[in-house]
């Protein structure tokens, strides 16, 4: 009895334990679960030193050689665990998958440098040499999208087929203030997350403020990254023509951030590219509505001969 008792009070100390863990910090948790499943799928969590620094990646696939090499860029303010969701089901479909935390996100370092476009492109090249991965299938989604265009532009020899998702890159006027993507409150945070997906879910006060104080603690690398993407530098739209390799571009229909329009501009300028445009989906497609994007992402990959052209709508999931 006195055992039974003892157990039952361990319990509750670790279920206490547990739960004041979750209030303090309830996206470190969320962060763990994210890794063990990916884990779990077999995804490794690797480092490698690159360009002098020691860069964060996942890596999942057939063994190298084996499957087709397939390079996913993430966004600003984002890392390579937001793509748990597609990693395990194209390395499944024999893609071998490398996601790289770009300088400055993740669990990269975070250098006193400027965090152009042209870094962080700079930053995949090298990432790539150091993997021995001559030449891949790239993907990029928002602002990973646009390294990844200037990646196929600049270096057209290591990109055989190119994918964006929600991809910035070329001009349009935004709907919105700098300021958005490094809110100092829960009413900026709200505002965030509203123009990021239409279908925002109710946020604790606890859950804000650990995600503020996220934010806070990478705001500087966001605010130069967005200082560079604002300076018109980069901008690649008198350069989109020159995108030789087939490309298939897919687009949240309701995304608030990059709009549809833009991936119209994309679409007319590259005259072999596909678009995909996903209903009920806003900026943040590969998560929300990841099927439809997985089975449009795959069904292009794997064309022989490769899709040239066309629009497709897939319905919401």
């Amino acid at each position: 009895m006195k055992f039974a008792l003892r157990v039952a009070a361990l319990l509750v100390v670790v279920l206490v334990a547990a739960g004041l863990i979750f209030y303090r910090y309830p996206l470190w948790v969320a962060d763990q679960q994210i890794r063990f499943r990916l884990w779990r799928a077999g995804v490794k969590s690797e480092y490698v030193e690159a360009g002098g620094y020691r860069l964060h990646y996942f890596e999942a696939g057939p063994k190298s050689g084996d499957g087709t090499p397939l390079v996913l860029v993430h966004g600003l303010g984002a890392r390579g665990e937001d793509w748990a969701a597609m990693i395990p089901a194209l390395a499944a479909q024999g893609f071998h998958v490398y996601v790289p935390d770009l300088l400055g996100y993740g669990r990269s370092p975070k250098p006193d440098v400027d965090y152009s476009i042209s870094l962080e492109e700079q930053a995949v090249v090298q990432f790539m040499q150091a993997m021995h991965v001559a030449r891949a299938d790239v993907g990029g989604w928002s602002m990973g999208g646009w390294v990844a265009m200037k990646l196929a532009l600049d270096h057209p020899e290591m990109v055989d087929r190119l994918v964006v998702y929600d991809s910035a890159g070329v001009y349009f006027p935004a709907a919105w203030e700098r300021g958005l993507f490094t809110p100092a409150d829960v009413i900026g945070l709200k505002k965030l997350i509203a123009m990021l997906t239409p279908k925002p879910r109710p946020l604790p006060e606890f859950a804000a403020e650990a995600a503020l104080r996220k934010l806070e603690g990478n705001a500087w690398v966001v605010q130069r990254s967005m200082s560079a993407m604002t300076n018109g530098r980069d901008l690649l739209d008198f350069r989109l023509r020159g995108i030789s390799q087939p490309m298939l571009i897919v687009w949240g229909a309701q995304d608030e951030l990059i709009p549809l329009s833009v991936a119209e501009t994309i679409h007319k300028s590259v005259p072999q590219s596909v678009l995909n445009v996903v209903e009920g989906c806003g900026h943040l497609a590969p998560v929300e509505c990841a099927p439809p994007v997985i089975e449009g992402t795959v069904e292009f990959l794997k064309a022989e001969p490769p899709m040239r052209g066309g629009e497709k709508t897939f319905p919401a999931h």
